[in-house]
């Protein structure tokens, strides 16, 4: 329960949140409101249709699309995945600490769409939060960002944390961040943009778009991590151009291999279509 109070945000590290896993430090200061003792949390299962890629008796690998939540949380208590999850795989309910998270190994934001992988035990989950954990899980995303002037390939390694101002968003906070390292390689040149294929070799919150924002190459459609200029002002893309496309792990129980891909949707590849056919005036 304590990693259920953790996760949602009632137990801080000097006002900030913190995973479950978290080292405590001599010197920190911890604050937190302990919920008042009673039932656990509640999540409705919802009959809405999942994208189902695979699943055995241990794992399950979907593409989630745009625009849903993927746990239950503050404002999201229902309508997000693990709800649907929950309709079609009730024998996740128990598997973790946190109720309101069962089953959940990773995250993606509410419109980044693509892979993800969901643990149905208890022993895969313990086994894939590890192979998270240490950096054993590759993932692959495909992102639309601007500017025709970024580098063929690099790596960007700005450790990320969270916005000493606003507290819903990350940054790169070079003193206290959690080391980030993000790769990346240009699949196509546009005029004002480019498809950029992105390795994450670590998982922070909002990486990616930090890390792009940060070399002043936002992502397209993105409304946080955006030139402060274009923030306001109504963006060409309804979301930010960010798709999981591959993901490679070892599995849980026999400890194969496993490589899956989730082509594009269509508003992605809808707008690669329209920045390819872009040209100045």
């Amino acid at each position: 329960m304590a990693a259920a109070w953790i996760n949602q945000g009632n137990i801080r590290v000097f006002a900030q949140q913190k995973r479950p896993g978290y080292r405590v430090k001599k010197s920190d200061r911890i604050t937190g409101i302990i919920p008042h003792p009673g039932q656990p949390p509640v999540v409705t299962p919802e009959s809405e249709p999942i994208h189902l890629i695979y699943e055995d008796a241990h794992i399950i690998v979907l593409n989630k699309p745009s625009g849903l939540v993927v746990h239950p949380g503050a404002g999201n208590q229902c309508n997000t995945l693990v709800n649907r999850l929950l309709h079609y795989y009730p024998d996740i309910k128990d598997v973790g600490d946190d109720p309101l998270r069962p089953g959940i190994v990773h995250r993606l934001d509410r419109d980044t769409t693509g892979l993800i992988l969901v643990a149905r035990t208890v022993r895969s989950l313990n086994f894939l939060q590890k192979e998270f954990k240490f950096h054993r899980v590759k993932k692959t995303y495909l992102a639309l960002v601007s500017g025709a002037f970024l580098p063929d390939s690099g790596d960007i390694t700005l450790p990320v944390g969270r916005h000493p101002k606003h507290r819903k968003r990350m940054a790169v906070i070079p003193e206290t961040g959690k080391s980030a390292h993000t790769s990346w390689q240009v699949c196509r040149r546009f005029v004002r943009s480019c498809l950029v294929r992105i390795k994450l070799h670590t998982g922070r919150t909002h990486q990616i778009r930090v890390h792009f924002y940060e070399m002043d190459h936002p992502l397209l459609g993105d409304r946080i991590y955006q030139y402060r200029r274009n923030r306001r002002k109504q963006q060409a893309y309804p979301r930010q151009m960010l798709h999981s496309w591959q993901m490679s792990f070892r599995h849980p129980y026999s400890g194969r291999k496993m490589k899956f891909t989730a082509e594009p949707p269509a508003d992605f590849i809808s707008a690669v279509t329209k920045e390819a056919a872009f040209v100045e005036k």
